[in-house]
């Protein structure tokens, strides 16, 4: 990785042209193993290899990520895969190695958003991995190295362009960090430090314990947050991220963004929905646009609706309101704010999105009015005095 400077195909823009990246010191920390990387490609690259990089420092366990537009559209950690998520991801759980796991998991917490995303995993990428991203909709992979096998496989996918990306894991980033804007130069230190256990030391709620696996959501949400663009909201359950919502100007719109990704999450593993019968010839990525739309059937416009009918075997009707609260009420989720929750009406969003747990900085002037309506939920909530905002 000894190069400092490499073109770009092009900057934000394809007449934002010619661009390049360099390194502030020595080398760039990755090498392109294949393609040549765009300047978005590399927004996303760095910033998701950060994250799974952090994520499994925290866990101890591979983690992948899938992200599009410098936010994740999923993060997750290398856990047993179980049937009803099997079967929303269209994935064969037990033939996948550990990385080929979290990276599958991470795309399939928003598998609709995920489509043409910038994948990352904290480990080599291997032969198991790469067929299941053969067959995605997919940019690149940026991970600290790729097997043979892998690496010939994924040379073939787009045509001989797809990027691969070999990260050095050695690298250490500056301690200061410089962003250049309308000829204006800004300067700050860079966002480090463990996000751990010190989360969760100042419950606000009377509800104060916070299970093993609450801890481990808790812990994927936050760190997710810190590399999404702010505001932004994160629920996370069963080792991955379920729902984010990033980018918006209000915080509840950051939360009912998140939560209605969380729901859908959930409802995916419905019987109903896993039932779905589609007619011959749907594409992989069309079948689960048209669960995620059978999903939100009540937000459909008509031709939508009659779209997505014309698309599915034997019409089962619409997924009943009452159906998806019962199903929901089933699940417990983990919520993580990047800064403090300024109104209740976020916690009262959140709860019916099953969140249990809470993490959030605080310092707000509606803080007490926040952990009253925690408390009506039993909700478990801690303020970490830490916000992660990202621009």
């Amino acid at each position: 990785m000894a190069e400092r400077l490499i073109g770009l195909r092009y900057g934000l823009n394809p007449h934002q042209a010619p661009a390049h990246a360099e390194a502030v010191a020595g080398a760039l920390p990755f090498r392109a193993v294949n393609g040549q990387p765009g300047y978005i490609n590399l927004l996303d690259a760095l910033s998701a290899w950060q994250l799974v990089r952090e994520l499994e420092r925290a866990t101890g366990r591979p983690a992948g990520a899938a992200f599009k537009h410098v936010s994740p559209a999923g993060a997750a950690i290398d856990l047993p895969i179980p049937e009803a998520l099997a079967e929303a991801y269209e994935v064969d759980a037990a033939g996948l190695s550990p990385v080929a796991t979290a990276y599958a998991r991470a795309r399939g917490g928003d598998l609709v958003s995920a489509y043409g995303d910038f994948a990352a995993v904290s480990a080599r990428v291997d032969r198991s991995l790469a067929e299941v991203l053969r067959r995605e909709v997919s940019d690149g992979i940026i991970a600290p190295g790729f097997d043979d096998d892998a690496a010939e496989i994924l040379a073939a996918k787009k045509g001989g362009r797809y990027l691969m990306l070999e990260a050095d894991p050695d690298f250490a980033a500056p301690a200061e960090e410089r962003r250049e804007l309308f000829g204006v130069r800004l300067t700050q230190p860079a966002d480090a430090g463990a996000l751990d256990g010190a989360l969760f030391g100042n419950p606000a709620t009377a509800a104060a314990e916070f299970p093993a696996e609450a801890r481990r959501d808790l812990l994927i949400a936050t760190i997710a947050l810190r590399y999404a663009q702010s505001n932004s909201v994160c629920l996370a359950a069963d080792g991955q991220v379920i729902g984010l919502g990033a980018g918006q100007q209000s915080r509840i719109h950051c939360t009912r963004i998140a939560c209605g990704k969380a729901d859908r999450w959930m409802l995916q593993q419905h019987p109903r929905v896993r039932g779905l019968r589609f007619k011959p010839g749907l594409r992989r990525a069309d079948r689960f646009t048209a669960r995620e739309q059978y999903i939100a059937y009540g937000e459909l416009s008509p031709p939508e609706r009659a779209r997505l009918e014309s698309q599915v075997e034997d019409w089962p009707g619409e997924l009943a309101e009452e159906e998806r609260r019962e199903w929901i009420s089933g699940f417990a989720t983990a919520l993580s704010h990047d800064a403090f929750i300024p109104f209740r009406d976020n916690i009262d969003r959140a709860q019916a999105s099953g969140a249990r747990y809470v993490l959030q900085p605080g310092g707000s002037q509606a803080d007490a009015d926040v952990t009253a309506a925690a408390d009506e939920y039993g909700m478990a909530m801690s303020l970490t005095g830490r916000r992660l905002f990202r621009h």
